[in-house]
């Protein structure tokens, strides 16, 4: 499953002409230092927003916080399976949190 879930990933961030996946064992996109999604152990996907935007969509997309090596990833949601089956809208929520932090 992992190579699976790790192309998507790769699949999704390759439609964002704005950043490149990084990374080698901790796959990752990041600007100005702040890393805002990543790919964790466990084949799941987590994006970061502000504060007030993962409370909004922990609640819209019905999912929780992102961890990684077991900890919670601070301002990270986790993409569910239900998320992935629209990938525009997990590029979209990239994109978002791409602009967020360039700003």
């Amino acid at each position: 499953m992992h190579n699976e879930k790790l192309a998507l990933y790769d699949k999704l961030i390759a439609k964002c002409d704005l950043f490149k996946r990084k990374g080698k064992t901790m796959p990752h996109t990041s600007v100005n230092g702040y890393m805002f999604s990543a790919f964790n152990k466990n084949d799941e996907i987590g994006i970061r927003f502000s504060k007030e935007v993962q409370k909004e969509y922990l609640i819209k997309y019905n999912t929780t916080y992102f961890k990684s090596y077991n900890a919670i990833m601070k301002g990270y949601i986790l993409i569910t399976d239900e998320m992935l089956e629209d990938e525009e809208n997990v590029i979209n929520l990239l994109k978002e949190s791409y602009k967020y932090y360039m700003s």
